[in-house]
């Protein structure tokens, strides 16, 4: 392949992962009453609701929550639909006003008495009275952390961003993993599975390999998936992609290769861990056993999730997953 050429090879991303798939049966329902519930907060600029409707959160909560309930179901459509608001507002954002939004969202969550009179807290107070309907004692301490480690790793994204920092790659993992919000999705399957994980789970180092191999395996796929898009708008910097160019002084070809060979090395992780998981009694092989099938929901519907929205590959989705052909789009300004 030439290197002057726009068109570059994705790796098969599903030829190396096990795990199948599947929707929620309430998606319908719950997908059109949570994106009302967006619009009736006229948080989002007429621009920026376009992209809302491409995005298609609901779409990813489906794939990625197929086995919630009705009530948790819509609860998880809601919270994605947070993140989408945040994530939209926060990318256009230096470092001290990403951070400002963070808090906003952070203690409207976490606090039931706080509130600064925004839409963003009162989007943010609605969904916690859902959330704390059921959620257990251990799932919301874990959901908390979980978040504000997000509103931070966004914040520290910010600052790199408005410097043109691009990181070594030792920085950008921890951070890629936080500010994902991977982590708070999975704490929110806690939830969506009516379960409370003991917290010596979290101490286990069989349980810990799926763990870690689950949050890394959604995030360097959503960055391959989501590289041309973001290299468009001049928002690469905080992408897998580009950091093991810089790092590795590799090609944008050879990168992609790479976080194939990653992807595929850590399926093989979270597969080992999964087959040497020990037995902790019942009830907590049950919560354990569903909490990971929960996380390999997660691994497998990200995908299908990034090919079926249009969030990065607009209508071309299924002729992109077919032929694993990208080409570059020319950069928007």
């Amino acid at each position: 392949m030439s290197t002057t050429s726009t068109k570059f090879a994705i790796p098969n991303l599903f030829a190396v992962c096990p795990i199948k798939g599947t929707t929620n049966p309430h998606y319908e329902k719950a997908a059109a009453e949570s994106s009302a519930w967006v619009r009736s907060h006229n948080i989002l600029s007429k621009i920026k609701l376009d992209g809302f409707a491409v995005n298609a959160n609901e779409l990813l909560a489906s794939h990625t929550y197929p086995y919630a309930g009705y009530e948790e179901f819509r609860t998880c459509c809601d919270f994605l639909n947070l993140l989408f608001v945040v994530d939209e507002v926060s990318d256009e954002q230096n470092g001290s006003d990403a951070w400002s939004t963070g808090q906003v969202f952070l203690n409207a969550i976490r606090d039931p008495k706080w509130d600064d009179g925004s839409k963003l807290a009162k989007m943010c107070k609605e969904f916690r009275a859902r959330f704390s309907r059921s959620a257990g004692p251990g799932c919301t301490k874990r959901f908390f952390e979980n978040l504000q480690n997000y509103v931070e790793a966004v914040a520290q994204e910010a600052v790199y961003r408005e410097h043109g920092h691009i990181t070594d790659l030792a920085t950008y993992e921890p951070l890629r993993r936080e500010n994902s919000a991977i982590r708070t999705c999975m704490s929110l399957a806690e939830f969506a599975l009516n379960i409370d994980l003991p917290d010596d789970i979290f101490k286990n180092e069989h349980f810990m390999d799926v763990y870690w191999a689950t949050v890394d395996m959604v995030c360097w796929s959503n960055d391959l998936y989501s590289y041309d898009m973001e290299q468009a708008k001049g928002l690469a910097g905080n992408n897998y992609v580009t950091v093991l160019m810089h790092e590795q002084e590799v090609c944008l070809q050879t990168a992609f290769h790479l976080v194939g060979d990653q992807f595929k090395a850590l399926m093989e992780q979270f597969m080992r861990g999964k087959r040497a998981l020990p037995s902790l009694g019942f009830p907590a092989d049950f919560t354990v056993s569903a909490y990971v099938m929960a996380m390999g929901y997660w691994v497998v519907g990200n995908l299908e999730w990034c090919f079926e929205s249009q969030r990065y590959f607009g209508p071309r989705g299924a002729e992109i997953r077919k032929t694993l052909v990208i080409e570059l789009s020319p950069p928007e300004h």
